[in-house]
Formats: structure tokens, C-alpha cells, sequence
């Protein structure tokens, strides 16, 4: 007999953070229709890009509209069974900077609650195994991030008016 070959999904989502006045790193979860906390994701539509499909995804999931992309965490895989189908599911994360702390959970998409988490204790509520190291490398990137001035709330100096000879 011959093995079923799993069916491919590909989706994207976004790990979002804001700046603390200390300039402590918060990052976002969300309550799933699953009633597991995680992070905003889902499928990306016809041609639509990954990075794009995670933008508005994140902003679907919880009402932030003026999200800053960082750049691509990392893509994970695993696999499952829904409905009599064997699915291989792979989705890309990216890292975003949210300006607003007031995200707002979007029932209509089946997210029940929000909470913004230091990272240690969001590794700590997180449902999904896989998630975890998702979030550990966002918030890699998101400490290099403040200790480099970059992002939303450190912006760039100014270049300097050139020196009179």
C-alpha cells in the first residue's frame, strides 16, 4: 500500500514588539479560536508574498495598523491531520515594531484575547513548542535592534552639516 503524501500549506506570521519607556522589549500574543496563546499568522493569498501576508495578518489579528517590519525570523514546519487530510504546514515568521500598546483582539477572526509579555514569561504562557524559538530569535533581533538606535523609538541622528574649510 502507498503511503499518502501530505498536502503543502504555506502561511505567515508576524511576532510583534514595543518599546517599554525603559526600552524593555514587550512582545504580543494572542488567544487562538483554539483557546492556545500564540502569535497572529495565517495562509497567504493568491501571488501575495509571505512578508506581506504576515503584515496583514498581524493587523487583521489585532487591530495594529502602523506596524514597522524588521525583517524574516525564520520559517517553521510541522505536521498535522484536519479532516481526514495530512497536511505538511510551513509558516514564515517576521519580526514587526508596533508604536500602539492598545492592540485590540479581532473576534471575527477568532482571536479571543491580547496581552503584550516581557519575553521571559511569554516563552512561559506560549502553547506552541515550535513557537518558542520563533520568539527566542525575535527577541535576539529585537535586542540588537535597541542597542543599536535602530527601529520606531530611536531614530536615526541626523547627518551632520558638512564642516566649514
Amino acid at each position: 500500500m502507498a503511503k499518502k503524501r501530505a498536502e503543502r500549506e504555506v502561511s505567515s506570521g508576524g511576532i510583534v514588539f514595543r518599546r517599554d519607556p525603559d526600552g524593555a522589549a514587550r512582545f504580543l500574543l494572542i488567544k487562538d479560536s483554539y483557546n492556545h496563546w500564540g502569535f497572529p499568522k495565517g495562509h497567504l493569498e493568491d501571488g501575495e508574498s509571505p512578508a506581506d501576508a504576515a503584515m496583514r495578518e498581524t493587523r487583521e489579528e489585532t487591530g495594529l495598523g502602523d506596524l514597522i517590519l524588521h525583517g524574516p525570523i525564520r520559517v517553521i514546519d510541522w505536521h498535522f491531520r484536519f479532516r481526514g487530510h495530512y497536511i505538511h504546514k510551513f509558516c514564515h515568521f517576521f519580526l514587526f515594531e508596533s508604536p500602539a500598546d492598545q492592540a485590540e483582539p479581532q473576534v471575527a477572526e477568532g482571536i479571543t484575547a491580547v496581552r503584550w509579555e516581557l519575553p521571559e514569561e511569554a516563552l512561559r504562557v506560549l502553547d506552541y513548542d515550535n513557537a518558542r524559538g520563533v520568539l527566542r530569535r525575535g527577541a535576539e533581533m529585537a535586542r540588537t535592534l535597541v542597542a543599536a538606535g535602530r527601529g520606531r523609538a530611536h531614530p536615526r541622528p541626523k547627518p551632520l552639516a558638512p564642516a566649514d574649510s
